[in-house]
Protein backbone atom coordinates (compact mmCIF):
# COMPACT_ATOMS: atom_id res chain seq x y z
CA UNK A 1 0.00 0.00 0.00
CA UNK A 2 1.03 3.63 -0.45
CA UNK A 3 2.34 5.02 2.84
CA UNK A 4 3.31 8.48 1.61
CA UNK A 5 3.42 10.34 -1.68
CA UNK A 6 4.91 13.81 -1.83
CA UNK A 7 6.28 16.36 -4.28
CA UNK A 8 9.26 18.47 -3.21
CA UNK A 9 9.72 21.83 -4.86
CA UNK A 10 12.86 23.77 -4.00
CA UNK A 11 13.24 21.66 -0.85
CA UNK A 12 9.64 22.16 0.32
CA UNK A 13 7.01 19.44 0.57
CA UNK A 14 3.61 19.34 -1.07
CA UNK A 15 1.50 16.19 -0.80
CA UNK A 16 0.09 14.51 -3.91
CA UNK A 17 -3.21 12.64 -3.88
CA UNK A 18 -2.26 9.91 -6.38
CA UNK A 19 0.66 8.36 -8.21
CA UNK A 20 -0.52 9.90 -11.48
CA UNK A 21 -0.47 13.37 -9.92
CA UNK A 22 2.95 12.70 -8.35
CA UNK A 23 4.42 11.68 -11.72
CA UNK A 24 2.97 14.69 -13.55
CA UNK A 25 4.01 17.17 -10.85
CA UNK A 26 7.58 15.94 -10.35
CA UNK A 27 8.74 17.17 -13.78
CA UNK A 28 10.28 20.57 -13.72
CA UNK A 29 13.25 22.44 -12.28
CA UNK A 30 13.98 21.80 -8.61
CA UNK A 31 11.17 19.26 -8.34
CA UNK A 32 11.04 15.56 -7.54
CA UNK A 33 8.59 13.01 -6.15
CA UNK A 34 9.13 10.67 -3.22
CA UNK A 35 6.68 7.76 -3.03
CA UNK A 36 6.80 5.24 -0.18
CA UNK A 37 5.15 1.82 -0.39
CA UNK A 38 4.77 -0.75 2.38
CA UNK A 39 4.70 -4.44 1.43
CA UNK A 40 2.77 -3.78 -1.80
CA UNK A 41 0.99 -6.53 -3.67
CA UNK A 42 2.23 -7.40 -7.12
CA UNK A 43 -0.64 -5.42 -8.67
CA UNK A 44 0.12 -2.34 -6.56
CA UNK A 45 3.80 -2.41 -7.41
CA UNK A 46 3.23 -2.98 -11.13
CA UNK A 47 0.84 -0.02 -11.13
CA UNK A 48 3.42 2.25 -9.47
CA UNK A 49 6.13 1.02 -11.83
CA UNK A 50 3.94 1.75 -14.85
CA UNK A 51 3.12 5.25 -13.64
CA UNK A 52 6.80 6.14 -13.21
CA UNK A 53 7.94 4.32 -16.34
CA UNK A 54 10.29 1.96 -14.54
CA UNK A 55 12.37 -0.43 -16.60
CA UNK A 56 10.83 -3.88 -17.07
CA UNK A 57 13.91 -5.58 -15.63
CA UNK A 58 13.60 -3.45 -12.50
CA UNK A 59 10.03 -4.64 -12.03
CA UNK A 60 11.07 -8.27 -12.51
CA UNK A 61 13.88 -7.91 -9.96
CA UNK A 62 11.97 -5.91 -7.37
CA UNK A 63 8.66 -7.71 -7.34
CA UNK A 64 9.92 -10.26 -4.83
CA UNK A 65 11.16 -9.62 -1.31
CA UNK A 66 14.00 -11.45 0.49
CA UNK A 67 16.74 -10.49 -1.92
CA UNK A 68 20.45 -9.99 -1.40
CA UNK A 69 21.67 -6.40 -0.88
CA UNK A 70 22.78 -4.86 -4.17
CA UNK A 71 22.98 -1.75 -6.32
CA UNK A 72 22.14 -1.95 -10.02
CA UNK A 73 21.76 0.59 -12.80
CA UNK A 74 18.89 0.11 -15.27
CA UNK A 75 19.03 2.86 -17.85
CA UNK A 76 18.39 6.13 -16.02
CA UNK A 77 17.13 4.37 -12.89
CA UNK A 78 19.22 3.16 -9.98
CA UNK A 79 17.81 0.16 -8.16
CA UNK A 80 19.05 -0.83 -4.71
CA UNK A 81 18.19 -3.48 -2.14
CA UNK A 82 19.12 -2.75 1.48
CA UNK A 83 18.76 -4.94 4.54
CA UNK A 84 17.82 -3.06 7.68
CA UNK A 85 18.40 -4.66 11.07
CA UNK A 86 17.50 -4.06 14.68
CA UNK A 87 18.53 -5.98 17.77
CA UNK A 88 15.78 -7.38 20.01
CA UNK A 89 17.22 -7.34 23.51
CA UNK A 90 14.56 -9.54 25.09
CA UNK A 91 14.68 -12.25 22.44
CA UNK A 92 18.47 -12.01 21.95
CA UNK A 93 18.07 -12.05 18.19
CA UNK A 94 18.18 -9.76 15.15
CA UNK A 95 15.07 -8.72 13.25
CA UNK A 96 15.67 -7.90 9.60
CA UNK A 97 13.75 -5.68 7.24
CA UNK A 98 14.19 -4.99 3.56
CA UNK A 99 14.12 -1.74 1.60
CA UNK A 100 13.97 -1.40 -2.16
CA UNK A 101 14.74 2.02 -3.61
CA UNK A 102 14.29 3.20 -7.20
CA UNK A 103 16.12 6.43 -7.90
CA UNK A 104 15.37 8.36 -11.07
CA UNK A 105 16.25 11.83 -12.24
CA UNK A 106 13.16 13.40 -10.70
CA UNK A 107 11.71 10.73 -8.43
CA UNK A 108 12.55 8.17 -5.79
CA UNK A 109 10.30 5.24 -4.93
CA UNK A 110 10.94 3.30 -1.73
CA UNK A 111 9.40 -0.06 -0.86
CA UNK A 112 9.61 -1.37 2.70
CA UNK A 113 9.20 -4.95 3.88
CA UNK A 114 9.11 -5.65 7.61
CA UNK A 115 9.05 -3.33 10.58
CA UNK A 116 11.72 -0.67 10.42
CA UNK A 117 11.89 3.09 11.02
CA UNK A 118 14.84 3.91 8.74
CA UNK A 119 12.64 5.35 5.96
CA UNK A 120 10.51 7.36 8.36
CA UNK A 121 13.61 8.75 10.04
CA UNK A 122 15.19 9.58 6.68
CA UNK A 123 12.08 11.47 5.51
CA UNK A 124 11.78 13.35 8.80
CA UNK A 125 15.43 14.36 8.73
CA UNK A 126 15.44 15.39 5.07
CA UNK A 127 12.26 17.45 5.40
CA UNK A 128 13.96 19.31 8.24
CA UNK A 129 16.88 20.24 5.95
CA UNK A 130 15.50 21.91 2.79
CA UNK A 131 19.02 22.65 1.52
CA UNK A 132 19.71 18.95 1.25
CA UNK A 133 16.34 18.23 -0.32
CA UNK A 134 17.17 20.70 -3.10
CA UNK A 135 19.88 18.29 -4.24
CA UNK A 136 17.18 15.92 -5.40
CA UNK A 137 16.58 12.15 -5.18
CA UNK A 138 20.26 11.21 -4.87
CA UNK A 139 20.51 13.12 -1.59
CA UNK A 140 17.46 11.24 -0.31
CA UNK A 141 19.01 7.98 -1.48
CA UNK A 142 22.18 8.70 0.47
CA UNK A 143 20.23 9.56 3.62
CA UNK A 144 18.28 6.29 3.41
CA UNK A 145 21.50 4.32 3.10
CA UNK A 146 22.99 6.30 5.97
CA UNK A 147 20.03 5.53 8.23
CA UNK A 148 20.11 1.82 7.38
CA UNK A 149 23.84 1.53 8.01
CA UNK A 150 23.65 3.56 11.23
CA UNK A 151 21.02 1.08 12.38
CA UNK A 152 23.72 -1.61 12.29
CA UNK A 153 25.60 0.02 15.18
CA UNK A 154 23.12 -0.99 17.94
CA UNK A 155 23.07 -4.49 16.47
CA UNK A 156 26.86 -4.72 16.74
CA UNK A 157 26.67 -3.50 20.34
CA UNK A 158 23.99 -6.08 21.17
CA UNK A 159 26.07 -8.88 19.65
CA UNK A 160 29.14 -7.71 21.57
CA UNK A 161 27.20 -7.92 24.83
CA UNK A 162 25.98 -11.41 23.94
CA UNK A 163 29.52 -12.56 23.14
CA UNK A 164 30.83 -11.11 26.43
CA UNK A 165 28.13 -13.05 28.31
CA UNK A 166 28.92 -16.23 26.40
CA UNK A 167 32.63 -15.79 27.10
CA UNK A 168 31.90 -15.49 30.83
CA UNK A 169 29.79 -18.65 30.70
CA UNK A 170 32.39 -20.64 28.77
CA UNK A 171 35.32 -19.72 31.01
CA UNK A 172 33.10 -20.15 34.03
CA UNK A 173 32.77 -23.82 33.15
CA UNK A 174 29.15 -23.75 31.99
CA UNK A 175 29.05 -26.57 29.46
CA UNK A 176 25.49 -25.59 28.52
CA UNK A 177 26.83 -22.54 26.65
CA UNK A 178 27.06 -24.56 23.42
CA UNK A 179 23.42 -23.93 22.57
CA UNK A 180 23.75 -20.18 22.99
CA UNK A 181 26.97 -20.14 20.97
CA UNK A 182 25.13 -21.87 18.12
CA UNK A 183 22.15 -19.50 18.28
CA UNK A 184 24.37 -16.41 18.33
CA UNK A 185 26.50 -17.79 15.49
CA UNK A 186 23.37 -18.25 13.41
CA UNK A 187 22.33 -14.64 14.00
CA UNK A 188 25.81 -13.45 13.06
CA UNK A 189 25.72 -15.45 9.82
CA UNK A 190 22.39 -13.86 8.91
CA UNK A 191 23.77 -10.41 9.73
CA UNK A 192 26.86 -11.11 7.63
CA UNK A 193 24.66 -12.09 4.68
CA UNK A 194 22.77 -8.80 5.07
CA UNK A 195 25.86 -6.59 5.08
CA UNK A 196 28.72 -8.22 3.20
CA UNK A 197 27.22 -7.94 -0.33
CA UNK A 198 26.63 -4.23 0.25
CA UNK A 199 30.39 -3.64 0.59
CA UNK A 200 31.08 -4.84 -2.93
CA UNK A 201 28.03 -3.12 -4.37
CA UNK A 202 29.05 0.25 -2.90
CA UNK A 203 32.61 -0.24 -4.10
CA UNK A 204 31.43 -0.85 -7.65
CA UNK A 205 29.03 2.08 -7.45
CA UNK A 206 31.56 4.63 -6.20
CA UNK A 207 34.25 3.56 -8.66
CA UNK A 208 32.11 3.16 -11.79
CA UNK A 209 30.64 5.68 -14.20
CA UNK A 210 27.33 5.33 -12.35
CA UNK A 211 28.78 7.54 -9.63
CA UNK A 212 28.65 10.43 -12.09
CA UNK A 213 24.95 10.89 -11.32
CA UNK A 214 25.87 11.92 -7.78
CA UNK A 215 27.22 15.28 -6.76
CA UNK A 216 30.82 15.24 -5.48
CA UNK A 217 29.61 15.70 -1.91
CA UNK A 218 27.16 12.81 -2.24
CA UNK A 219 29.89 10.59 -3.69
CA UNK A 220 31.99 11.39 -0.65
CA UNK A 221 29.04 10.49 1.57
CA UNK A 222 28.67 7.17 -0.25
CA UNK A 223 32.35 6.42 0.36
CA UNK A 224 31.82 7.10 4.05
CA UNK A 225 28.87 4.73 4.08
CA UNK A 226 31.02 2.17 2.30
CA UNK A 227 33.72 2.51 4.96
CA UNK A 228 31.16 2.13 7.74
CA UNK A 229 29.68 -1.01 6.14
CA UNK A 230 33.19 -2.39 5.66
CA UNK A 231 33.97 -1.88 9.35
CA UNK A 232 30.71 -3.61 10.28
CA UNK A 233 31.54 -6.54 7.99
CA UNK A 234 35.01 -6.83 9.53
CA UNK A 235 33.54 -6.78 13.05
CA UNK A 236 31.08 -9.52 12.09
CA UNK A 237 33.90 -11.69 10.73
CA UNK A 238 35.77 -11.11 14.00
CA UNK A 239 32.66 -12.21 15.92
CA UNK A 240 32.48 -15.40 13.87
CA UNK A 241 36.11 -16.26 14.58
CA UNK A 242 35.69 -15.48 18.27
CA UNK A 243 32.59 -17.66 18.59
CA UNK A 244 34.35 -20.48 16.76
CA UNK A 245 37.19 -20.26 19.29
CA UNK A 246 34.69 -20.23 22.15
CA UNK A 247 33.02 -23.35 20.79
CA UNK A 248 36.39 -25.11 20.71
CA UNK A 249 37.11 -24.02 24.29
CA UNK A 250 33.65 -25.14 25.39
CA UNK A 251 34.07 -28.57 23.77
CA UNK A 252 37.48 -28.90 25.41
CA UNK A 253 35.94 -27.99 28.77
CA UNK A 254 33.27 -30.62 28.26
CA UNK A 255 35.96 -33.21 27.48
CA UNK A 256 37.96 -32.27 30.56
CA UNK A 257 34.89 -32.47 32.80
CA UNK A 258 34.00 -35.86 31.36
CA UNK A 259 37.54 -37.08 32.04
CA UNK A 260 37.32 -35.79 35.60
CA UNK A 261 34.03 -37.60 36.10
CA UNK A 262 35.48 -40.83 34.70
CA UNK A 263 38.47 -40.49 37.03
CA UNK A 264 36.17 -40.08 40.03
CA UNK A 265 34.04 -43.03 39.01
CA UNK A 266 37.14 -45.18 38.50
CA UNK A 267 38.61 -44.08 41.85
CA UNK A 268 35.42 -44.83 43.77
CA UNK A 269 35.16 -48.14 41.96
CA UNK A 270 38.69 -49.04 43.13
CA UNK A 271 37.85 -48.02 46.71
CA UNK A 272 34.71 -50.15 46.76
CA UNK A 273 36.15 -53.17 44.98
CA UNK A 274 38.49 -54.05 47.88
CA UNK A 275 35.80 -54.64 50.54
CA UNK A 276 33.68 -56.37 47.93
CA UNK A 277 36.57 -58.68 47.06
CA UNK A 278 37.37 -59.49 50.71
CA UNK A 279 33.71 -60.07 51.58
CA UNK A 280 33.32 -62.28 48.56
CA UNK A 281 36.33 -64.41 49.37
CA UNK A 282 35.47 -64.92 53.04
CA UNK A 283 31.86 -65.48 52.22
CA UNK A 284 32.62 -68.59 50.15
CA UNK A 285 31.74 -72.01 51.59
CA UNK A 286 34.79 -74.28 51.36
CA UNK A 287 34.85 -77.75 52.90
CA UNK A 288 38.55 -77.37 53.64
CA UNK A 289 38.93 -77.77 57.42
CA UNK A 290 41.74 -75.23 57.76
CA UNK A 291 39.65 -72.66 55.93
CA UNK A 292 36.72 -73.30 58.25
CA UNK A 293 38.97 -72.89 61.31
CA UNK A 294 40.26 -69.57 59.95
CA UNK A 295 36.71 -68.32 59.54
CA UNK A 296 35.80 -69.37 63.08
CA UNK A 297 38.50 -67.45 64.92
CA UNK A 298 37.37 -65.06 67.62
CA UNK A 299 36.23 -61.67 66.38
CA UNK A 300 36.81 -62.71 62.75
CA UNK A 301 33.91 -60.61 61.49
CA UNK A 302 35.11 -57.49 63.27
CA UNK A 303 38.65 -58.00 62.02
CA UNK A 304 37.45 -58.44 58.43
CA UNK A 305 35.36 -55.29 58.60
CA UNK A 306 38.28 -53.35 60.12
CA UNK A 307 40.67 -54.55 57.41
CA UNK A 308 38.20 -53.61 54.67
CA UNK A 309 37.64 -50.18 56.20
CA UNK A 310 41.37 -49.57 56.62
CA UNK A 311 42.26 -50.54 53.07
CA UNK A 312 39.37 -48.49 51.66
CA UNK A 313 40.42 -45.48 53.72
CA UNK A 314 44.03 -45.77 52.56
CA UNK A 315 42.92 -46.01 48.95
CA UNK A 316 40.68 -42.95 49.43
CA UNK A 317 43.60 -40.93 50.82
CA UNK A 318 45.84 -41.99 47.95
CA UNK A 319 43.27 -41.06 45.28
CA UNK A 320 42.55 -37.79 47.06
CA UNK A 321 46.19 -36.77 47.05
CA UNK A 322 46.53 -37.82 43.41
CA UNK A 323 43.65 -35.54 42.41
CA UNK A 324 41.31 -38.29 41.33
CA UNK A 325 38.77 -37.40 44.04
Amino acid sequence: MIVDSAIYTDGRRTTSDSLEEAYRACHGPDKFAWVSLYEPTEEEFVFAAREFRLHELVVDDAIQAHQRPRLERYGDCLFTVLKSARYLEDAKRIEFGEIHAFVGEDFIITVRYGEDTALDEARRKMEGEPDRLRRGPTAVFYEIMHQVVEGYVPVIEGLENDIDEIEAEVFGGNVGASRRIHETSREIVRFHQATKPLVGALERMTESEAAGSFAPEEREHLRRVQERVLRVAEQIEGFRDLLSSMMDVNLTTIGVQQNDQMQKISAWGAVLIVPTLIAGIFGMNFENEQWQQFKSIDHGFEISVAVMALISFLLYLWFKRSGYL
